[in-house]
């Protein structure tokens, strides 16, 4: 199902849910009912809670978003890293360049038309992706530098491919879901809660109470569902892309 169709669903079913509960309770009120008698302590309470949970609201979306921006600069380190892996090969011999920069474009393209679904669907990396990495890194250590100016390229292609590595491992720490059970149990039931509270204030049924009524509930679900997207990095609408590898390997991960 579309990450789109779940939020309009969404916004959809907890607009209808409140407007439902605020016309039904409304019918029960008596005719003499006075909304203006609600106590100044509820009213004080519910401001103070919708003002608790916006903040929660506020740092679990900023939680997520830096999360997804940390994902994506993995990739970019990544792709990087082995830019320079095949850039700076070229300080070596034509068969050994050739082999390190097969390797590497090899490594590439499994990780964008392989590795990356493994990611989205499983929250994983992939080991024949670890193994293609290190068939680079066997490339660029195994080979014994020939002259001082081979000698000076070893050391930074090792380094690239070290930082190739690293960045690897954390986008595969990056890849599954950020927010743990406990964190998303919060923040369910402080909607429910904070939306609930509303009707404390004895909506009427008029156009404008029922609107505002609406309008809340749909953007408590909406603000829901950006943090539910961007919680997995990798894996929904919103997520990090594999576009580092794209702009810098397009022979390589065209098609």
């Amino acid at each position: 199902m579309s990450e789109w169709l779940v939020l309009t669903l969404a916004m959809a079913a907890a607009c209808a849910v409140v407007l439902t509960i605020a016309v039904l309770s409304n019918r029960r009120l008596p005719e003499d009912d006075d909304p203006s008698e609600t106590p100044d302590v509820i009213e004080y309470m519910t401001m103070m809670i919708g003002v608790v949970y916006a903040i929660v609201l506020g740092l679990a979306i900023a939680g997520v978003w830096e999360g997804r921006g940390a994902a994506q600069e993995y990739v970019r380190q990544e792709a990087q890293a082995l830019h320079e892996v095949s850039a700076r090969s070229s300080a070596y011999p034509v068969e050994v360049r050739t082999r390190i920069r097969a390797d590497v474009d090899a490594y590439v393209s499994f990780v964008v038309h392989d590795e990356w679904r493994v990611m989205t669907d499983h929250g994983r990396l992939d080991d024949r992706g670890t193994e293609l990495l290190n068939r680079v890194r066997a490339d660029v250590t195994d080979y014994h530098p020939k002259n001082d100016y081979e000698g000076q390229a070893y050391q930074p292609l090792v380094d690239q491919v070290a930082a190739a590595d690293d960045a690897r491992t954390a986008r595969g720490q990056s890849a599954g879901a950020t927010m743990p059970g406990v964190v998303w149990f919060g923040l369910v039931t402080g909607a429910l809660v904070t939306v609930g509270l509303i009707f404390t204030l004895q909506i009427r049924r008029t156009f404008r109470e029922l609107l505002l009524a609406g309008l809340f509930s749909v953007l408590i679900a909406f603000l829901l569902f950006l943090i539910w997207d961007f919680d997995s990095p990798f894996g929904r609408g919103l997520s990090a892309t594999e576009a580092p590898f794209l702009d810098l390997f397009p022979q390589v991960t065209r098609g």
